[in-house]
This record gives C-alpha cells, structure tokens and sequence, in this order.
C-alpha cells in the first residue's frame, strides 16, 4: 500500500510490475481493486499503477467538491509527485471521463488514452444514477444505505455476471461518504466531452460493453465521430464492466493497444 500527501488530502495507490508506466483509473464507487487481475497481466510488461479518487477507497474523504475536475487535477498532482513525465491514461467509466478530460487539459502528460464504458456525455447514464445526482435522494440513499447495498447486492448480476463483483461493490460502497457519492455523479451527470473531443490527438480507444445497463453501450459512437482516430473495441457478451467479465480478452485487447507504435499525429 502506498499514497502520496497533496494539500487537498492523501492519495492512496497501488503499483505492480516493471516497465514504462501505465495508469489506471476507476469509476464512479469504485476503487483501484476494480484493477487487480488487469494488474496482474499487465504487471509482467509495464509498470502499471491504480489509484483511488479523493472520496474512494483508501483516500483522503475530507475535501468539499468531488467534480470531475478534482479527479483531473488530481492525476496530474499524481504524476507530478511520482516523477511521471507522461503515460498512458486507462479509465473505467467515470475514470474514462476523466482520462480524456486530462488528454484535454494536460496534453502533454497524456501518451494514449484507453476508456471503458465511459460517458461522453452524462446523458448517458442509466436513469437511476442521474437521480442519485440529487442531493435530497443522495441523502435518501445513505440514510438507508444497510437497505441500499442489500437491494444493490440483489441487482449487482444484472450489472456484472462476475461472482465476487457484490462483495467488490459492497466493500467500496462502504468506503464512501455520502458527499463523495452525491457529488461525483452530479459533476458525471452535468458532463459533456463531444465538442471537446476533437482536441485529442494521441491514440485513443474505447472498449464497451453491449450489456452494459450502466451507461449507454453505444458511447462509443460519439467517441468515434469525435476522435475519428480511435480504434473501438466492443464485447458482445460483457457489461459495464469488461474487464472483469471477460478479463483474459479485455487484458489483452488492451496490452496490443499499449504496445503499438502510432505514428506522430
């Protein structure tokens, strides 16, 4: 276990393997765990890290805003203090959003950019998690939260056919506080990347899901149409959440993304 000390709180992290640097973020109520098996893949050919958002996981929950921006400036104060000049940028979900929004803001640190089912546009999330955007729900939910993770441990084979995927999401579920929770999705939902995605010059991909009922599976098509370069993947049996569904395909669909050389754009 380790984490770095930024003045808006600790950064808890975990890093595996040896090899040029790979960085791999979560999304929204999850945490680096999401990434293990990814890890363990990836572990033998790149030095890959996994870190947990301000509010997630083992990292510091005392800051006020928990925005999509936060976590941006979090990754590059990230890469700062561990002297990592530049990278691949790999996110799940909410962590997607906010890999391309750093290949945005901070091109320079960003070498390849990698999202999995993530929104371009926080319309396309499922209904239920727009709601919990609101903070009188919000507060709803956590105070009933033995009752929320009950019903979400009877619908998580609907969100991943993964066995250990309810014991994962009650674990990180448990970590959060109900600012985390509130905020992040709200800064999610109000979210829209299309008319900035043409800025993103380095190769990019998105792997998605066909069954996801997380976010709209067919993401990819504004990705595509704003990045025309992106090279898309997309899992037919899979959900929101490929890379522990289908963890084999997923890691090395990924690693042959990782090891290709583009040429300068």
């Amino acid at each position: 276990m380790s984490s770095i000390t930024t003045d808006q709180g600790i950064v808890h992290y975990e890093v595996y393997g040896r090899g040029r640097p790979v960085i791999l973020l979560h999304g929204w109520l999850g945490s680096w765990g999401l990434w293990q098996e990814t890890m363990a893949y990836l572990g033998a050919f790149y030095r890959t890290y996994a870190l947990d958002f301000w509010g997630f996981g083992e990292s510091g929950k005392k800051r006020e805003t928990y925005a999509v921006s936060d976590f941006v400036s979090l990754v590059d104060q990230f890469m700062e203090q561990l002297g990592i000049v530049n990278a691949p940028l790999v996110g799940h979900s909410m962590g997607g959003t906010v890999s391309l929004s750093v290949a945005i803001q901070y091109p320079q640190r960003v070498s390849k950019v990698v999202v999995v089912g993530s929104p371009m546009v926080g319309s396309s999330l499922a209904p239920l998690l727009k709601l919990a955007g609101n903070r009188p729900i919000a507060f709803m939910l956590f105070n009933m939260m033995g009752v929320f993770r009950t019903g979400m441990r009877m619908y998580s084979p609907y969100i991943c056919k993964d066995p250990r995927f309810p014991e994962m999401m009650d674990r990180d579920l448990s970590r959060t506080t109900v600012e985390s929770f509130l905020r992040s999705i709200a800064s999610l939902r109000r979210t829209d990347l299309t008319p900035m995605l043409s800025q993103i010059k380095v190769p990019a991909m998105g792997m998605f899901g066909d069954k996801d009922v997380i976010v709209d599976p067919m993401e990819w098509q504004p990705m595509q149409k704003g990045i025309p370069h992106a090279v898309i993947e997309r899992f037919p049996m899979a959900g929101h959440f490929p890379m522990l569904e289908e963890p084999t395909l997923f890691s090395q669909k990924l690693k042959a993304f990782l090891d290709q050389d583009f040429p300068a754009p």
